[in-house]
């Protein structure tokens, strides 16, 4: 169901957006519902890529590590 909505927007990002709509053989109210839609689509069924710097790193840590008593090991050495 379309429902009309009405929008105040700066007069160069109007005519800009009317271009690329224009461009891309698509109506300027339909590049605005595709660009709302990609915003509030649930971000938890994306892909999220990990960096391969990110992938490498997964598992350095040990898990059986206190990271309070590293931490305050650390500020103990650090300010002695």
């Amino acid at each position: 169901m379309n429902t009309k909505l009405t929008l105040n927007l700066d007069k160069g990002v109007i005519e800009e957006a009317k271009s690329y709509a224009k461009e891309n053989k698509m109506s300027l109210s339909k590049l605005i519902e595709n660009y709302l839609r990609s915003l509030t689509k649930d971000t938890n069924k994306k892909d999220s890529k990990v960096s391969p710097l990110v992938d490498s790193l997964t598992g350095v840590i040990s898990s059986d590590v206190d990271e309070r008593k590293s931490y305050r090991d650390y500020l103990s050495e650090k300010y002695s």
